[in-house]
């Protein structure tokens, strides 16, 4: 019974040593979806900030060596594959069946353990209407969210160019066919 209470105890502090260590991870909201939180309305654009958040600190949580000890993020478009609750009520003809082709565009950067920032601009928007036909409102949002969380615990700081908000959702300089 010692036994067990010293190993539970032993796994409560390594569990709290890792959680000290855990890296710093901070979102904010662009002035481009900041535009764009009037139609989706504001407490979708919060819970896609909080979203992001979660899912880099929670991949960072069980993260290498590599990955970054700060994040400084920068949501910057989102774009839904259905229509947000705002947008139903204020348009007719829209309903929860109406699907399109979401998607999400992230800048920032990343503070290594040696101290050296890195850049991330990183944007993933789905590009075939048939993978998007059970998603949900922000699958595709989330979707990028999870792809950039896994590949910063990976120790990667993905950068696609500068972001260019005339360029519409997730406009970085490689994605200019999606003008």
């Amino acid at each position: 019974m010692q036994r067990m209470i010293a190993g539970a105890a032993a796994g409560l502090l390594l569990f709290a040593a890792g959680a000290a260590s855990a890296a710093q991870v901070s979102v904010t909201v662009g002035p481009e979806l900041q535009r764009h939180a009037k139609a989706y309305g504001a407490d979708e654009v919060e819970r896609l900030r909080a979203d992001l958040q979660k899912a880099v600190s929670r991949a960072l949580d069980h993260a290498g060596p590599k990955a970054p000890e700060r994040v400084d993020l920068v949501l910057e478009s989102a774009t839904p594959n259905r229509p947000t609750f705002k947008q139903l009520g204020e348009t007719p003809g829209l309903s929860m069946r109406s699907l399109g082709l979401g998607g999400a565009a992230v800048t920032g950067s990343a503070v290594g353990a040696d101290g050296v920032i890195h850049p991330i601009s990183y944007r993933w928007k789905e590009t075939d209407l048939r993978q998007a036909v059970g998603s949900a409102t922000w699958t595709d949002a989330h979707r990028t969210f999870d792809r950039l969380a896994h590949r910063l615990a990976k120790g990667e700081t993905p950068n696609a160019g500068p972001f260019h908000a005339d360029r519409g959702p997730a406009a970085f300089d490689s994605l200019r066919r999606y003008r």
